[in-house]
């Protein structure tokens, strides 16, 4: 019994990679058939016809070459959706012939105003300005030195400071015949008997 249904197991195997090689053959029977007659074809021609078709085909191998090869491009200008340099009209126009550093990026060079703007708000700007300790706000746009980044952090917490409310200064009372005076008066006042 054991020996019959390991036998039936292996015809059903068998039968498996037959319908597979079965199945390959008829997907690839177009490009046997084409080979076949190129094979033929080749066959039948004399010795001169090959070493033509032969050279024929290294000059289309070097032709295409030269497509795949990084196109002429002396003046370095960026590639454009086609792989081609964007016309030298177009790179001035965009700007993209000015280059802007970035200190606090790590000397990074942006080409063009549009991409130096943009990178304000992007990680590697931020990051380096995390890493001075300062946050990345508004107050910051265009301040692209680290020493200028500092002081003007140092001046926006200065002034902070002062608009920050003293209590000792700036708390209010109001003596018994209403006049409104800060905390000091009020307790010189109080100290003197005047209220």
């Amino acid at each position: 019994m054991c020996i019959l249904f390991r036998d039936a197991e292996r015809q059903k195997e068998i039968a498996i990679f037959e319908a597979q090689l079965y199945r390959f053959v008829e997907i690839l029977s177009e490009q046997r058939a084409a080979t076949r007659e190129n094979v033929q074809r080749k066959q039948a021609r004399t010795g001169e016809e090959r070493e033509e078709s032969d050279e024929e085909h290294f000059s289309e191998d070097d032709s295409d070459d030269d497509d795949d090869d990084v196109p002429y491009n002396p003046k370095n200008l960026p590639l454009g959706w086609d792989g081609k340099p964007i016309p030298y009209w177009l790179y001035k126009l965009h700007g993209l012939n000015i280059n802007y550093n970035c200190e606090i990026c790590g000397n990074y060079t942006y080409r063009g105003p549009k991409a130096f703007q943009r990178h304000f708000a992007e990680w590697r700007h931020a990051h380096g300005m995390r890493c001075l300790g300062i946050p990345n706000t508004a107050h910051f746009a265009n301040v692209t030195n680290i020493e200028d980044a500092v002081a003007l952090w140092q001046k926006i917490k200065s002034n902070k400071e002062d608009e920050r409310w003293k209590p000792d200064l700036e708390e209010e009372y109001e003596d018994s015949a209403g006049n409104v005076v800060n905390k000091k008066i009020y307790d010189d006042l109080k100290r003197q008997g005047l209220l």
